[in-house]
């Protein structure tokens, strides 16, 4: 993959569903009822069963491995969860090149990318950047 400081990832987007929302929670123990029960959701005072912070960083990761291919390996992420986002919002990954690496352990060329995560009313829901491992 030929990348420089500055290069696009490509555009991934994601409409969470409220049953992907629950197998969500389901799978990863989370049993808090805002995301799955909407008139709970709506007693805390939210528009819609909420999208965990954990998925947000999950689509995050994806839209970088989608970008990357299948033959490159995430060694650092990390993210920040800013804004909600409810079922069925459309979240917009995008991102770019921060950084390369050449000299990466064993040679490795190490690609640090920058990312953002917004919803379709143009918030900011979640911030990240990913460190990955691209062949050469």
């Amino acid at each position: 993959m030929d990348v420089a400081v500055g290069t696009p990832i490509t555009p991934y987007c994601v409409q969470p569903s409220t049953v992907q929302l629950f197998r969500f929670s389901a799978a990863t123990w989370n049993a808090h009822r805002v995301h799955y029960d909407a008139e709970y959701a709506a007693s805390e005072g939210y528009p819609g069963v909420l999208v965990q912070s954990h998925l947000h960083g999950c689509i995050l990761l994806d839209a970088v491995l989608r970008w990357a291919g299948q033959d490159a390996a995430p060694r650092r992420f990390s993210w920040q969860n800013r804004g909600i986002a409810v079922a069925w919002d459309l979240l917009t990954v995008t991102g770019a090149v921060a950084a390369i690496d050449d000299n990466g352990p064993g040679g490795t060329r190490l690609v640090t990318v920058d990312l953002t995560e917004h919803n379709q009313r143009g918030e900011l829901c979640a911030p990240g950047r990913a460190v990955v491992e691209l062949p050469r």
